[in-house]
């Protein structure tokens, strides 16, 4: 029997990202315990019991929290969410694994930066505008830029801009998905993206996952969304020497002892630009991944640490490597255009031993909406490999890019393109 048997578990946020984090509590037999202002959320149809306050509001969650005598508290897959974790804890005297001054630093993209430049760390290089379109501000932009929300997640509410005559309405979709009102614009970068995964324990900072991560580029006029990610990133060596000791400055220094945090980032020029955070588990899962690697699992620890204020009995120095000891893993994200799905084929079975888990969002019959169009809403599945060889590696991908097919009630082609293989494992070179 667990020694969580029959503990009540509150998790912030109902998303299908969230799913597993449910499902690793409902193991451990804890009575897991979703709520969210949305009625139909899929992480709430697999939980013990759901709720419908919003995770956003304190007052009403701290209510909740003692109506329910729930033992622990978690957020989600949602970056908006953790402020208000962090209050509810706080105030209910239960384990939080942020504190009011890593939500300061976290909650904004535009205190993230400043907080990045303090610590030798650099973002992307921006514009200042503000809302009244000044003549001087608008002659020093450079296009093509991204218009962002400060103060948003998973893409919502950022537009790549080409020119000033697209400047207004993109800030005015951004400002729609800002709850602070407010924005940043920044220069577009062109170069390679890389994902940084980093794990705490009691004061001790791992960089468990460098990846290269590879973005869609079909769709115009809004954000990149992932296509995929390869492990380790080829550029880790870099990453050690020019980076690495001066996050764990950072991280040091704002106070971070416990959980797990993604910094994503451009590489450009020898360069490290980092463009976005997230303190909670990751919607594309690297720790799926580092449980297949390594044998720990981060949602465990941080059930673990919800429950007991420690995250387990984890010797991350023992056991992490973000070069997972030779071997090589990938994500493969499975992109669908606007529309309703007739017919999916081509996904892999049980039968591959290379792939350690597919996380499926769709199923023929469901409806792709235009607003998802440019967020992780759209991805139809997301295929997770661990493999012996970079050329291993390589083929399985190559091979599930060309297999699996989707096509809507017309018979139509749903698929966005894949990412280069060749080139981002820089197999011919």
């Amino acid at each position: 029997m667990s020694i969580y048997e029959n503990k009540k578990l509150l998790i912030l946020g109902g998303n299908y990202e969230t799913m597993q984090l449910v499902e690793c509590a409902n193991n451990l037999g804890i009575k897991t315990i979703v709520t969210s202002n949305i009625e139909d959320e899929p992480s709430k149809k697999i939980a013990w019991k759901a709720a419908g306050v919003d995770g956003m509001d304190v007052p009403g969650l701290i209510a909740f929290a003692n109506e329910e005598k729930v033992d622990g508290i978690l957020v989600g897959v949602a970056d908006t969410l953790v402020p208000a974790y962090c209050r509810v804890c706080d105030a209910l005297k239960l384990p939080c694994y942020a504190t009011q001054e890593i939500v300061d630093v976290f909650a904004y993209k535009d205190v993230f930066k400043t907080t990045c430049e303090e610590y030798g760390i650099h973002g992307i290089p921006e514009y200042y505008l503000d809302e009244s379109f000044k003549r001087e501000d608008l002659d020093r932009i450079k296009y093509p830029v991204m218009v962002k929300p400060v103060d948003s997640s998973s893409g919502k509410g950022i537009v790549k801009v080409e020119s000033e005559a697209e400047l207004k309405s993109a800030v005015e979709t951004a400002l729609s998905f800002s709850k602070s009102k407010r924005f940043i614009v920044e220069q577009y970068m062109d170069c390679d993206d890389m994902g940084i995964y980093y794990t705490f324990v009691d004061g001790y900072c791992s960089a468990s996952c460098v990846y290269d991560r590879y973005a869609c580029t079909e769709q115009e006029g809004v954000s990149r969304v992932c296509l995929g990610g390869t492990y380790p990133s080829k550029h880790i060596d870099e990453y050690y020497s020019r980076m690495h000791d001066n996050a764990v400055r950072m991280f040091r220094g704002i106070g971070i002892r416990n959980g797990v945090l993604m910094l994503s980032a451009f590489y450009k020029n020898g360069e490290f630009y980092v463009y976005d955070t997230g303190f909670r588990l990751q919607g594309e899962a690297p720790h799926l991944l580092l449980k297949a690697i390594h044998g720990y699992d981060q949602r465990r620890m941080l059930i673990d640490f919800a429950m007991t204020g420690k995250m387990g009995d984890i010797d991350l120095k023992a056991v992490d490597d973000s070069r997972y000891g030779g071997k090589w893993a990938a994500t493969l994200w499975l992109l669908l255009k606007e529309g309703t799905i007739g017919k999916i084929k081509g996904l892999p079975g049980t039968d591959d031993k290379t792939v350690v888990h597919i996380g499926k969002r769709f199923s023929e019959g469901d409806v792709v909406l235009h607003e998802w169009i440019g967020t992780e809403r759209q991805v139809l599945a997301r295929i997770y490999f661990v493999c012996e060889s970079k050329e291993e590696l390589a083929e399985k991908l190559k091979f599930y890019q060309n297999s699996v097919k989707v096509t809507d009630i017309n018979g139509n082609n749903m698929l966005l393109k894949g990412f280069d293989v060749d080139k981002a494992l820089e197999i011919n070179d």
